[in-house]
This record gives C-alpha cells, sequence and structure tokens, in this order.
C-alpha cells in the first residue's frame, strides 16, 4: 500500500511567518534562479505540491531557502525547509565562498575546481543577500602569517609577481573585446594553479607578499567578472568574498575598497540593494585619503548610484557631479594595474552616472551620459572597449526611446550591434533580446528601420547565442 506523503509544515511555517502566498513565493523562486541564470516555471502550483509533502529538486530548493532567508532576514538552508537532500555528500560545497575565512587560496583553488568542471552546485548557485553584508562585518581571524612562516614552495621574487600582473592585463584586454565567456577557463585554470602557487611560495620581504597577494586577488576579481558576465551571479558573489579575503591578508585596502566597490555595483545590477549603499560607503571610507582623483572619482560615483537606488535622489546628483569633477581632475593620473577591467575613470564614471539618472527616471541625461561613456570608451576598430562600449550604446538607444525618439534609437541600436560583433556574454544576450523585444512595437507604429534592424539583431542572436 502506497503510504500518503506527510504535509512540509516546516515549509508551511516559513511561508506563514514571511507573509507570502503561493503566488508571490513562486514570484521569489523564479526570479530567484533567474539571478543564477536559470530559468523556473514554479506557480503555485508547484507550491501547492512542496506543501503537500513532495520535494522540488536539489537546486530548486535551494532556490526556495534563498527567496525564503531573504524575506525573513535570517539564513535557511534546505533541511531547515523539512527536505532532505539524496545528495549531500556531493553537495558538501555548495556554501562553498560564502564566507571570509581563514586560507582564501585553497577556497579560490575549490571554486575554479567547480568551475571549470560546470559543476551546478556552484555555477547554478543563487546569489545569497545574506553573504553580501559578510564584508561589513570583523575582518578574518588571520592565520596568514602562521601559513607565511610555515611556507616551503620556492623562492618568489618581484619578477614573478610582474609575470601574474602581465597576464591580467592580457587576459582583461580579451575579456573586454570578446566578452567574459571567451578565455574563461583558461582564466581560471591559471588563478588556481599558477596564481596560487605563487601565494603559497617563500618571500625575501613581507612587502612581496602583499603584492603577491593582491594579484591573487585581482585574478580572483577577473574570474569573478567572467562569472558576472556570464549571469551566474551566485558563483561571482564567492570569487568576489575570495577577492576580499586575500586583498585582506595582503594589507592592501586600497584594492579591497575597489572589490567592495564591485560588491555593491554587483547587487545594484540584479535589483539586490539590500547592503549595497554600505558597501559603498565602506569602499568609500578606505578610499579616501589613498586614492588620487581619477580613482576616487569611481568610488564617488558608485555611492551615487546607491543612494539612487535607496530613492535619495538629490543626494545621488550632488555626488555624480563629484565624481565628474574629480575624473576630469585625475585625467593622468598613473592607476594600480588592476584597474585596467573598469578602462578610463572619466568613461566609468559617465557609464555609471548614466545609470543614476536613469534611476531617477531623468531619460535625457541618461542618454547623454550613456553617450559619453560610449565614446570615452571606443570601439574595437580604434584599440576600445567592444563589450562596454556596444553595452554603453544599447542603453543609450533605450534612453532615446523611452523619449519618444524611435528613429534616433534604432540608428544607436545598429551601432550597438555592429560593436557587439565578436563579443560573447551573457549581458549582450539580454541586451539584443532587449533591443529585438523593442523593435518589434517599433515595427507595429511603422518605424521604418526596425524590421530591418530586427533581422540584423537575430541574426546576431544566431551567431552568438
Amino acid at each position: 500500500m502506497i503510504q500518503p506523503r506527510a504535509r512540509n509544515d516546516a515549509l508551511r511555517q516559513a511561508v506563514e511567518e514571511a507573509g507570502l502566498t503561493y503566488d508571490d513565493l513562486a514570484a521569489d523562486v523564479r526570479r530567484t534562479a533567474a539571478e543564477a541564470g536559470k530559468t523556473l516555471r514554479t506557480n503555485r502550483s508547484g507550491i501547492h505540491q512542496w506543501m503537500a509533502g513532495r520535494p522540488p529538486s536539489p537546486d530548486t530548493a535551494a532556490y526556495i531557502a534563498e527567496a525564503l532567508s531573504r524575506r525573513l532576514g535570517r539564513h535557511l538552508t534546505p533541511a531547515d525547509l523539512g527536505w532532505e537532500d539524496p545528495e549531500s555528500t556531493n553537495r558538501a560545497d555548495a556554501s562553498l565562498g560564502l564566507d571570509i575565512g581563514p586560507d582564501p587560496v585553497d577556497i579560490v583553488r575549490r571554486i575554479g575546481a567547480a568551475d571549470i568542471n560546470r559543476r551546478k552546485i556552484l555555477t547554478g548557485a543563487a546569489y545569497s543577500v545574506a553573504a553580501a553584508a559578510l564584508p561589513l562585518g570583523i575582518v578574518q581571524a588571520a592565520e596568514a602569517q602562521a601559513r607565511a612562516t610555515g611556507a616551503a614552495g620556492r623562492m618568489v621574487g618581484e619578477a614573478d609577481i610582474n609575470a601574474v600582473r602581465s597576464m591580467l592585463r592580457a587576459f582583461t584586454a580579451i575579456d573586454e573585446r570578446q566578452g567574459g565567456r571567451h578565455g574563461r577557463s583558461a582564466v581560471v585554470q591559471y588563478l588556481r594553479t599558477d596564481v596560487t602557487d605563487l601565494t603559497r611560495g617563500r618571500f625575501a620581504k613581507e612587502s612581496v607578499r602583499g603584492d603577491a597577494l593582491t594579484a591573487a586577488a585581482a585574478f580572483g576579481f577577473l574570474a569573478g567578472w567572467k562569472a558576472y558576465d556570464a549571469g551566474e551571479h551566485g558563483l561571482a558573489q564567492r570569487y568576489y568574498l575570495q577577492s576580499l579575503a586575500l586583498t585582506r591578508e595582503a594589507d592592501n585596502p586600497l584594492h579591497e575598497a575597489w572589490v567592495l566597490r564591485i560588491m555593491a555595483h554587483n547587487g545594484m545590477d540584479i535589483s539586490r540593494p539590500e547592503h549595497t549603499l554600505d558597501l559603498a560607503d565602506a569602499a568609500l571610507s578606505l578610499a579616501t585619503g589613498r586614492a588620487e582623483p581619477g580613482l576616487m572619482s569611481m568610488f564617488v560615483v558608485c555611492r551615487a548610484r546607491a543612494l539612487a537606488t535607496a530613492g535619495r535622489g538629490n543626494e545621488a546628483v550632488a555626488e555624480v557631479r563629484r565624481a565628474q569633477d574629480l575624473a576630469i581632475r585625475g585625467d593622468k593620473d598613473v592607476l594600480p594595474y588592476w584597474l585596467t577591467l573598469s578602462g578610463a575613470p572619466r568613461a566609468a564614471v559617465a557609464s555609471h552616472s548614466a545609470k543614476v539618472f536613469r534611476a531617477l527616471r531623468d531619460h535625457a541625461n541618461a542618454e547623454k551620459q550613456y553617450a559619453s561613456a560610449g565614446r570615452s570608451y571606443g570601439g574595437v576598430d580604434d584599440g576600445g572597449l567592444s563589450r562596454i562600449t556596444a553595452l554603453s550604446l544599447a542603453s543609450q538607444g533605450k534612453e532615446q526611446a523611452a523619449q519618444g525618439h524611435l528613429e534616433q534609437a534604432c540608428g544607436t541600436w545598429n551601432h550597438a550591434l555592429d560593436c557587439f560583433g565578436g563579443v560573447y556574454s551573457d549581458r549582450a544576450v539580454k541586451q539584443v533580446k532587449g533591443i529585438r523585444q523593442q523593435l518589434a512595437v517599433f515595427e507595429n507604429r511603422g518605424v521604418g528601420l526596425a524590421a530591418e534592424l530586427d533581422e540584423k539583431a537575430r541574426a546576431w542572436q544566431l551567431a552568438h547565442t
């Protein structure tokens, strides 16, 4: 005789405590999965089945736990919701990297191995709102000095570190021209072998060890950026947290500020702003008195964007003006080698200023700033940065469309598609999809260029998706 399933009281209690309807929870789960690059069709019928005792798949259970964690303000696991994990021995790394522990080098190696092997437990992991607050807590208890004292590797000198810096520049240049999917395995493999091995060596001076750790942190940052560009935000967050741990161990507060900054932007980009203003403030505080004007402008505009996201528009605009002034003053600054991923400060400030104005629904100023960013970044033909130029142009077209300038938007999108030509990036895929959706509306309004441009966009999708 088949025994009926027992109702899932743990799930029911969590949902009731959160004050959610079944439709609310289904929407939250779909949204959480989408942040990890996964598409779920969860609906109220599915919620009903889980309540009745039918367990979801292990991946879906993780998304449900994260969705409810966000609503309740405390961390929940699938086990807390009454689900036994039949793959528990294979899923022991589910929380790998979601802390700032004493040995980030080991964690980076393990994350890298899971990344290269495309282990779904990490590549499909949800972005953790709880983990986003970790950098704001107590600095990790450093067992670093004990490791350094007991190091038995080869002697590492400045020439070794300069070689890693050169590789970082080369990988970064390729990333911006062809997108995060290009060369991703090579970056991660180099990080988890050559770069982490460097940090386990012997050093004549503590300053050289700090340089090695900073170089490893910069490579971890790049690996996180590539995961972000692939739409794998949970994995990106793990890389960023370990990059932060490495740079703290290196005692490099300016690079620490740089990592806090990207974590703030990442949260805003995926509409998870819970800790972004605190992260931006922490980054700005660390950078103050240490950063030259050009670099400082990037921290200020990050705070401007966080203020706009928080609904503090007047303060946000004031910070935009301050960032623009700093960027102009910093035109001739000699910037750190790890800054190359973001391009010149003036271009980066324009790009993020546009996002501030977009959040404030000031489409005219957003369009102006995206246009400035596109010009500043340049295209591949003139040695510029293809992906960010194309993304800026695509966003500029959306701001033009929002103002009713439909023909002008089509011209801008046509230029964007040219710049997207050899770019392999999840962000590019989403932008082109969005362009096509708007072009369908344009065709119905009789915009002559829309059909031809839509065919060009469709051809790009076939070649790049």
